[in-house]
């Protein structure tokens, strides 16, 4: 399994918290790369709910990870 900030952005408007099988739902149903939907499967399910990306990718950057003002924009 690998995350990549494309692949995980696709997961950004899934309907949080959600479990395994909702979140492969909502992949399939947004057209959501392959490459996404083997990855969700790839988790070890023990029905837990997942609260945010971060819960499946613990390294998915924050907006405090980026550098940059938005007060310029």
């Amino acid at each position: 399994m690998y995350w990549t900030l494309e692949l995980a952005s696709k997961l950004e408007d899934a309907p949080w918290p959600a479990t395994k099988e909702e979140l492969i739902d909502f992949a399939i149903r947004s057209g959501a790369p392959m490459e996404v939907i083997e990855n969700l499967q790839e988790i070890e399910d023990e029905g837990d709910v997942y609260e945010s990306i971060d819960d499946i990718w613990p390294d998915y950057p924050s907006k405090d990870d980026f550098f940059f003002n938005e007060d310029e924009y």
